[in-house]
């Protein structure tokens, strides 16, 4: 991370450690929640399933709706820095009670399901969209929100390592080396150590940071109808959007199988931990990361994006082919790992072309929606991991998984292997396909740019303020 004259570390510090607290919660729910679900809370996985997929019917509504709220948000703090510190606890409790199991009736269970997880959803967005959006106005220099974007980034990784090594030791406690088998009390204990951790980072966030630019919308608000019909014309945005929900199906499917695969297909025999898998993934990811400014500047980030979304659908595919044997586990970490390099050369380059679709609708339309096009980002997020939790617990319960079982059926063992390999790769594929048809390449953006009379001794990404994580990250 390239120094900066302009904002004290302890700022950029400060912002990171935001996306460390959201990346902790996200990954546990994306990894964990389903084989929670099904093992330990005692709901059927069909049941778990239809739960994931309709919630984020409310979360479609909830996360444009957070956008234009933090918007016309008004206090001493600024408009969106103040949201951290009213959800950090609130942020933390709901999240504790979502891995609670009450003892009660299958039917009281079901319904507390579906509160707790609608409650965390809610928080979530009332917290991580006005993050995202601080970055607006914490400096109106393009160079240093680049460097603000590497900061969060960083930390997102650091805060997903440290996540699943308190996994890592949780598995270790249990006799089995299961998550599937710890007791109900365990799962809440140490998701608590995890929530707490996670309130700290967002209260320290707000602590540390500040909002130093005053938008122009404080002297005429924008008008919501006009935001809302630019963001439904914006054809870019429905595509780049679909791109990032083909691409989190794929990675939370993957996820959420892995548990399932280490308990069922390689069993205690396995080289490694179920926890230690997933943070080699982590680890690939931020590797991945470093290779994003020099790929996507030879080919485009379009052409970057397309081939990582094909690339790891390849690869993935491969693991339906490996043996559950020393070598084929050694094959699996190989695949881990290159995935994840895919996948961490990506993760910078959708917030930046986020930024270009936004530009794209102000050169177009004269609106940019800057607030709901970045708030459309958690949305995806949340419906992408849903959707692929959904995929994931309704093809194991068409496949009769028996949580009960000390040993499934062939055909659920098959299915679980799919679940690994090539079924996460459809989501992956529908991604690419989608990119296919954004319009936004690099020369149109330097069409936008130039007709904006951009000096033509700044670069593109110099030239526009990216909101999001760019891909200089």
């Amino acid at each position: 991370m390239a120094s900066d004259t302009h904002s004290p570390l302890r700022e950029k510090i400060g912002y990171g450690l935001g996306d460390m607290s959201s990346s902790m919660f996200w990954k546990i729910f994306s990894y964990y929640l389903p084989i929670f679900y099904s093992d330990v809370f005692g709901l059927s996985p069909a049941h778990a399933a239809l739960l994931l997929l309709v919630t984020k019917l409310y979360d479609a509504v909830s996360d444009p709706v957070m956008g234009l709220i933090a918007d016309r948000t008004r206090s001493r703090w600024g408009r969106y820095r103040p949201w951290l510190l009213w959800i950090a606890v609130p942020f933390a409790v709901v999240g504790i009670l979502s891995f609670y199991t009450p003892d009660a009736s299958y039917g009281f269970k079901h319904v507390y399901a579906y509160v707790t997880y609608i409650l965390m959803m809610t928080v979530y967005t009332a917290i991580n969209v006005p993050y995202g959006a601080m970055l607006g106005v914490m400096t109106s220099d393009s160079r240093e929100k680049s460097v603000f974007s590497s900061f969060r980034m960083f930390f997102a990784y650091v805060g997903s390592f440290i996540a699943m090594g308190i996994f890592w030791l949780f598995e270790r406690s249990i006799s089995s080396g299961s998550v599937g088998d710890a007791t109900p009390g365990q799962w809440t204990g140490v998701v608590a150590i995890i929530a707490g951790l996670c309130a700290v980072l967002f209260i320290g966030c707000f602590a540390l940071t500040r909002e130093r630019v005053q938008p122009a919308a404080d002297s005429k608000p924008s008008s919501i109808g006009k935001d809302l019909n630019a963001l439904l014309r914006n054809g870019p945005w429905w595509l780049l959007l679909g791109a990032g929900i083909g691409q989190l199906i794929f990675g939370s499917i993957r996820g959420g199988a892995a548990a399932y695969y280490f308990a069922n297909i390689l069993g205690t025999g396995a080289l490694l931990s179920c926890a230690v898998f997933l943070t080699l993934g982590e680890i690939a990811q931020m590797a991945g990361v470093a290779l994003a400014v020099p790929i996507s500047s030879r080919i485009g980030k379009k052409g970057t994006f397309i081939s990582c979304l094909l690339f790891i659908a390849a690869v993935s595919i491969v693991i339906w082919f490996l043996p559950a044997t020393a070598a084929g586990m050694w094959g699996l970490i190989v695949c881990q790992v290159l995935i994840c390099i895919g996948i961490g050369i990506s993760a910078p380059l959708i917030w930046s072309m986020m930024a270009d679709v936004a530009e794209w609708s102000e050169w177009k339309t004269g609106s940019a929606s800057t607030g709901l096009i970045f708030s459309s980002s958690s949305m995806a997020q949340k419906f992408g991991g849903a959707l692929g939790g959904f995929l994931l617990l309704q093809v194991l319960a068409w496949f009769s998984y028996d949580s009960s079982a000390a040993v499934q059926a062939p055909e659920t063992l098959s299915a679980i292997r799919a679940l690994m390999s090539w079924i996460p790769s459809i989501g992956a594929l529908l991604g690419a396909l989608c990119l296919a048809f954004y319009p936004l390449t690099t020369a149109k953006m330097r069409e936008i740019c130039h007709s904006e009379a951009c000096p033509e001794n700044v670069t593109l990404n110099e030239a526009k303020g990216l909101e999001g994580r760019s891909e200089e990250s």
